[in-house]
């Protein structure tokens, strides 16, 4: 049975491990197979908290519980939902540059579905939702661009919706966006507007699940989600994700994350940039 180490860790044995990383990888694509040392650090005290005196207890809650609160919970323990406002800048310039040009002159309908897939607390759908704004100008009432922006973790999805943020959230935001799109609250932090709250709607979703959208999208956004995962689960993400693309539609990523251009079906635009069919004017 596992015991509590010398410096207060309790060690997880190698069965333990294994059905761990099983199961998260399964149902969530996560590999969490060289992160021993980062599970046993960060679970430890929670662990001592509630009563647990070993992995081995905790995987039976764990593997019993229906509800999803505690994957939830060991989730937001072992992911980090590191982000900000205009994270990766040049995407979001390059959205106004090319890729809203060339989905406006395609939709006379004035429609066009995005999705924030990944969207830890919120900062990336805002920022896009704040990039649509500004170019649409005048004009964004005649256009709906809702974007639908999800994440597996609750904690996550609970901040996003307040719309809250530290002022060090916003150092990558230009000036003229800080005083149009945000307000300064009382204890020095920030509010999203409601104009650009209306814009994002937050949903739970795991993207190991089927993806049943009624249609597809225009723009998606999934950037630094897929560094979790292994070779064979990107794979299956990205051609996911490729079903779920409208024809001309495009898929951001992260910068960090690579991806094997000769077996997908998306057309290379630029470093992190995908997209489905057509060419952006």
């Amino acid at each position: 049975m596992p015991i509590a180490a010398p410096s207060g860790l309790i060690s997880i044995t190698d069965k333990e491990f294994l059905s761990l990383i099983t199961f998260v990888k399964q149902k969530y694509g996560i590999n969490l197979e060289k992160k021993r040392v980062l599970i046993e650090g960060r679970m430890s005290n929670m662990l001592r908290e509630r009563g647990f005196s070993n992995f081995e207890q905790y995987l039976d809650v764990l593997f019993q519980d229906n509800t999803g609160s505690e994957v939830t919970t060991l989730l937001n323990k072992l992911t980090t939902n590191h982000s900000y406002f205009m994270r990766e800048r040049e995407h979001f310039d390059f959205l106004q540059s090319h890729v809203l040009p060339f989905l406006e002159h395609i939709h006379p309908g004035h429609d066009l579905r995005i999705w924030s897939a990944g969207c830890s607390a919120g900062q990336e759908a805002y920022t896009m939702a704040m990039a649509i704004d500004e170019y649409f100008g005048a004009q964004k009432p005649l256009w709906d661009t809702t974007i639908l922006a999800t994440d597996i973790s609750m904690n996550v999805l609970d901040k996003a919706k307040k719309a809250i943020y530290t002022e060090d959230n916003l150092k990558d935001m230009p000036e003229k966006w800080k005083k149009i799109y945000m307000n300064r609250l009382t204890d020095g932090t920030y509010q999203v507007c409601e104009k650009i709250q209306k814009q994002v709607i937050f949903r739970p979703f795991n993207l190991m699940d089927p993806f049943t959208f009624k249609k597809p999208f225009d723009l998606i956004f999934c950037r630094n989600v897929m560094i979790y995962f292994d070779g064979p689960t990107k794979d299956s993400l990205i051609k996911k994700f490729y079903n779920a693309t409208a024809n001309g539609g495009f898929l951001f990523i992260g910068h960090s994350e690579v991806i094997n251009r000769e077996t997908i079906n998306y057309r290379y635009i630029k470093p992190a940039v995908y997209q489905k069919g057509g060419k952006p004017g």
